[in-house]
């Protein structure tokens, strides 16, 4: 296996803590990576549980299964290649009637992102693409820069790159592209840099740093796709099943801060109401409002986690209800 797939799993003693899976059942990691966590989850519900593997990048499939079938022999795997916003159609695909433990790691560490003609840095010229999984969506990163009016491209930067100078890279952009298109990632990135005042290109990384991180979430529609998989996972859930969530964006925490929310309200009839006619129960039980952060311990020797927030919640028997 290549030493890009062997990143430090985040906070796994939480997650362990949080999914607890127990021998004989089934775990599904929806972001295997490079099997961190698979690998641990995988020797916890061996010899007689199932692990299952979703992940969009051929690479990082076979990389993890080698590294499974070395460091977990004994647990049973299926590996399956695609993306969790897809989960339904995955888990059918499995033949599992039901599933014990969901992890989502949502930090982006695969390899493919450090591949130049993928489009997704600004340190290397390519062609402005970002595409996670080219052969599934046609919009490109180049598509939207050129295309999305002034008003679009300020509110993605601002929504999901928290770019406090999106309106003046947003009018950079349009005057720039009305001389010709913006097609690849250094010319991008010196008309973003050009764009922010100098003053505040001497902190916090590269200038363009947030502006390429906007327009990876808008190529991928990874919020969209967050909420269709979480709330794929909650319905796939056995009674007393897990699900944890470890996310690096406040948009993210958000969204599984909301997602989890909803599913634990009961009824929601007006308060005068003598009985429920909502027949609204809770799904989901959270037993800790605040996302849990990495120990200090941690901190100290994988840095990649200080801005991991890790959430998790139980799915309760709502059979009775």
């Amino acid at each position: 296996m290549t030493n890009e797939y062997r990143h430090v799993p985040v906070m796994l003693e939480e997650v362990l803590r949080a999914l607890d899976p127990q021998p004989g059942e089934t775990v599904c990691d929806c972001t295997l990576g490079g099997a961190g966590h698979s690998v641990a989850l995988a020797a916890r519900i061996a010899p007689t549980g199932l692990l299952l593997g979703i992940d969009q990048d051929e690479m990082a499939l076979e990389a993890a299964g080698e590294r499974l079938a070395k460091e977990a022999p004994q647990a049973a795997t299926r590996l399956l290649r695609g993306n969790f916003g897809d989960l339904d159609d995955l888990l059918v695909q499995a033949e599992v009637p039901g599933i014990d433990c969901f992890l989502f790691d949502l930090g982006v560490s695969s390899p493919q992102l450090d591949i130049p003609e993928r489009g997704f840095s600004y340190r290397e010229d390519a062609p402005l693409d970002m595409r996670m999984d080219p052969g599934k969506r046609t919009t490109t990163a180049a598509e939207v820069v050129n295309q999305y009016n002034e008003a679009d491209l300020a509110r993605i930067l601002r929504t999901y790159g928290d770019e406090r100078h999106a309106g003046r890279i947003a009018r950079a952009i349009v005057r720039e592209r009305e001389h010709e298109p913006i097609t690849t990632t250094l010319r991008l990135a010196e008309v973003v840099k050009n764009a922010i005042p100098a003053r505040d290109r001497r902190h916090g990384g590269h200038p363009a740093r947030r502006t390429f991180q906007a327009l990876r979430i808008e190529v991928n529609q990874e919020m969209a796709v967050l909420e269709r998989g979480l709330r794929a996972a909650i319905r796939w859930l056995n009674p007393g099943g897990r699900i944890c969530v470890i996310s690096y964006h406040s948009l993210e925490d958000k969204m599984v801060s909301h997602v989890f929310h909803e599913m634990c309200q009961g009824c929601i009839c007006p308060p005068d109401l003598p009985v429920c006619v909502c027949g609204h129960v809770p799904i989901l039980e959270v037993k800790r409002r605040r996302p849990r952060t990495a120990s200090e311990e941690e901190l100290r020797l994988n840095p990649r986690a200080r801005s991991a927030l890790l959430r998790s919640a139980v799915r309760l028997d709502t059979t009775s209800a």
